[in-house]
């Protein structure tokens, strides 16, 4: 053996003892620490191929990276998984990549019209007007947080090309009337799944539904890379053309350290260059460097092999707190999905209803108090924040249920770091409240 393979496993051995005494017997103490709405989740593997990834200095995606990409396109049964450096990203190269005149007469031009909500998050909305298309806004169920399908049908225009929703923390959108809208009027669909890892709609698991999907591997999601995401397809040229859109634009597919995958390097036609032109120089789209590094993907590789048993937990953690919270649905509008899906749960969300006697103000303020953490359910209404006011748009009827949305609801934490004793503090401070309890305590 090596002296340098050697060294590598003394130092994988060192890495896993400073684990054990780091991180692993961490506590919880309801009176000083956070039951957080989410957070890493991680052992010594993780350390490990960090580690590993970084003594190879390769340092830009690798060997880990490729395997991610590999073990993840079979994860979800699809051809082309490709990573990106964020969920945001993965949003932006999935729609643009529909833009690409390698699409001919179905690619997206300025002006087209995409349906998607208002109800979300910000980087499913930006791509579409970053890419000068005109979004529809159609109002979402409440409960579900999905977007209503009678609108949706409705949402139809002369002009629509796509459609670009999220599954809203988990839970999947109407998949039925969505594959059905797309194949009759021939529309796009991309599947924003950053919230909804191992979701499933029919027993199929969502991003795998749409001609393009995206994932996001922020600490907050299923599993994490610190930053990173993927988009995922099961269309050969949608797969080539995300890839080129991802890195700087250009014709060439080889993966790293390859030089001739086509066969024809030197022997092509593009363009005005001259014939035969270095086809790996070769740029075919305006597009950017949205890689990963090699140690973020060898830290999803870890998270990839728990991510069945994270589920697991999640589900568990939000069946947990149904229990709690189920006596008080005169109160509280509690979470529910659609007929045939099975949500992988991001988050558990609810919304105060209008009789309830308090404010969401009111209960998110005595639940921050109590150490218990809370977030909105993301934007709100985008359309009521000052980036968005003056955007082109289209709205389908009203955005009524999405302006409750904005006023009254609000999600606590299920992700598999909320063990049995965080799960106990938080039913113990919710219950206090629902049963009268008001001041706050600490200010916060």
């Amino acid at each position: 053996m090596s002296t340098a393979k050697v060294l590598r496993e003394q130092i994988a051995s060192l890495v896993r003892q400073y684990y054990r005494e780091q991180f692993s017997n961490r506590t919880f103490n309801p009176e000083v620490d956070l039951a957080h709405y989410a957070g890493r989740v991680f052992d010594a593997e993780e350390l490990c191929n960090l580690v590993d990834a970084s003594l190879d200095f390769f340092l830009t995606a690798n060997r880990y990276a490729e395997k991610f990409e590999a073990d993840f396109a079979d994860y979800l049964g699809v051809s082309d998984a490709l990573l990106v450096n964020s969920g945001s990203s993965a949003n932006l190269v999935a729609l643009t990549a529909l833009t690409s005149p390698k699409l001919r007469d179905r690619r997206l031009e300025p002006g087209d019209e995409v349906v998607t909500v208002a109800a979300g998050f910000p980087t499913t909305l930006a791509p579409i007007l970053q890419n000068n298309l005109v979004p529809v806004f159609v109002d979402v169920n409440l409960g579900d947080y999905t977007a209503n399908s009678d609108q949706l049908r409705d949402a139809i225009g002369p002009k629509t090309r796509a459609i670009m929703m999220a599954h809203t923390l988990g839970v999947p959108f109407d998949l039925d009337v969505v594959t059905d809208l797309a194949k009759k009027h021939d529309l796009w669909v991309i599947e924003d799944n950053c919230d909804a890892l191992g979701s499933r709609y029919r027993g199929r698991l969502t991003g795998t539904f749409g001609h393009l999907a995206t994932f996001s591997f922020y600490p907050a999601h299923h599993i994490t890379m610190g930053e990173g995401g993927a988009v995922a397809t099961n269309d050969e040229q949608l797969g080539r053309i995300a890839r080129s859109f991802r890195d700087w634009g250009r014709d060439c597919y080889c993966a790293g350290g390859e030089s001739n995958t086509c066969g024809t390097r030197f022997s092509q036609q593009f363009g005005t260059l001259p014939h035969g032109f270095d086809h790996k120089y070769v740029y075919s789209h305006i597009g950017y460097n949205l890689k990963v590094t090699d140690m973020q993907a060898a830290i999803g590789c870890a998270q990839l092999d728990k991510l069945p048993g994270f589920i697991a937990r999640r589900r568990a953690n939000f069946d947990r707190l149904m229990d709690v919270l189920r006596p008080y649905e005169d109160r509280l509008l509690l979470p529910r999905a659609l007929a045939h899906s099975e949500p992988s749960w991001f988050g558990f969300v609810v919304t105060v209803r209008e009789d309830a006697g308090f404010t969401r103000a009111e209960m998110v303020r005595f639940l921050e108090a109590n150490r218990v953490e809370t977030r909105s359910l993301f934007a709100g209404n985008l359309l009521r924040h000052p980036a968005f006011q003056t955007i082109p748009h289209r709205i389908v009827r009203d955005l009524v249920n999405t302006d409750i949305v904005m006023r009254n609801t609000f999600f606590v934490g299920v992700y598999p770091g909320l063990d049995a004793v965080r799960l106990d503090h938080m039913a113990g401070v919710l219950g206090r409240f629902l049963r009268g309890e008001r001041a706050a305590g600490a200010a916060v």
